[in-house]
């Protein structure tokens, strides 16, 4: 679908998640005269994108505003003084999409009434195109507008859809939250590096330039992940060695396996 005729959009929040879903829609082709930002403080770069591309702002929603797409890019501790005002612009039409973590689709029913729904779960790579989002539509939602709602949401990365709303507190978890994962695997590296007799600025570099361009490689090779790690392990040598600490019985696997679901366990309670 163009994303020039994706109707009128409000966005709701144009912080670091929103602010990147709306440059990655304008550099699609959605013109901004189609979109209208609702935001109390924006920064001073997302103040000069809204004007420059002819898109509306407004600290609060105006009276007697409709909308194709309700895009909701807010945190979820705001959804509750967020919500109320936006019932007015939810019509038959109207195709809501939130990304706050843990917000079901029965929360904004209450507060919004029942209407076309989306949750979706971007992850911060989202801010230079290359996230992944997970997206659940409820039985409203017609094929036209997941049609759209997977177009605005792909310019930030692939968009995987998943058949139970229970799914994406698990979404959430493993990718919703795994940036920070990966992140904290480089620290961890570093400090090896450096408990390893290394100069600390140089485990970090070194950390981190290994984990960017593994990434990178594993994005562009069609091989797996498992044939990869496969095929950098030569038997009885230093990776090896490693590897062999990393996937004994207690290592990086029953840690994941906690952490991914602690992650979804506490995506549930804020669902609750």
């Amino acid at each position: 679908m163009a994303l020039g005729h994706l109707g009128s959009i409000i966005l709701i929040g144009a912080g670091n998640m929103g602010g990147a879903m709306l440059s990655g829609w304008l550099k699609k082709g959605v013109p901004g005269t189609s979109v209208t930002v609702i935001d109390p403080s924006p920064s001073d770069a997302m103040k000069t994108m809204i004007s420059e591309a002819g898109a509306r702002h407004f600290a609060s929603v105006p009276d007697g505003a409709s909308v194709d797409i309700l895009f909701l890019a807010v945190k979820p501790q705001l959804m509750d003084a967020v919500l109320p005002p936006l019932k007015s612009v939810v019509g038959p039409s109207t195709a809501v999409v939130s990304v706050a973590a843990g917000k079901t689709l029965a929360y904004l029913e209450k507060h919004l009434g029942e209407a076309a729904m989306v949750r979706a779960m971007p992850n911060t790579p989202a801010m230079i195109g290359r996230g992944v989002t997970g997206a659940y539509a409820n039985p409203q939602v017609t094929d036209a507008q997941r049609e759209t709602v997977q177009s605005l949401l792909k310019v930030s990365g692939p968009v995987e859809w998943v058949s139970s709303e229970a799914d994406i507190d698990a979404v959430t978890a493993v990718s919703g939250s795994g940036p920070a994962y990966v992140f904290y695997l480089v620290e961890c590296m570093a400090e090896a590096g450096r408990k390893a007799g290394l100069p600390a600025d140089l485990a970090m570099r070194l950390a981190r330039e290994t984990v960017s361009g593994a990434g990178e490689l594993l994005y562009q090779s069609p091989d797996d992940a498992s044939r990869l790690r496969q095929n950098v392990t030569s038997p009885n040598g230093t990776t090896a060695a490693a590897l062999a600490v990393l996937m004994a019985d207690d290592g990086m696997q029953p840690l994941f396996d906690k952490a991914i679901a602690a992650a979804r366990d506490r995506a549930e309670e804020l669902g609750a």
